[in-house]
């Protein structure tokens, strides 16, 4: 009987192997990025979308940022999860 005890303890079960999370952008939905960050710092900054400029884009391990400035010069970065939606944006 202590040989079935031991037996059924000595099974492990592994966890699956965890995979690198890697979403896939497609050039159109960075483009819909940058309009979605254009259009939210407009309305933060209370001016028009044509006064908006995005000039960066950057990716990270588990979000993307696009960062660019106002007509005044003020400047701001969008932040997107994985999947390429809105999180938030920072007045910087």
């Amino acid at each position: 009987m202590l040989v079935l005890l031991l037996a059924g303890c000595s099974e492990t079960i592994s966890p699956p192997a965890q995979k690198a999370q890697r979403a896939r952008i497609t050039p159109q939905t960075t483009l819909n990025m940058a309009q979605l960050c254009k259009d939210q710092a407009a309305i933060r900054y209370n001016t028009q979308t044509q006064l908006v400029d995005v000039n960066h884009f950057e990716q990270f391990q588990a979000s993307y940022e696009l960062s660019g400035r106002t007509g005044k010069n003020e400047r701001f970065i969008c932040s997107f999860d994985p999947d390429g939606q809105f999180m938030h944006l920072s007045m910087r």
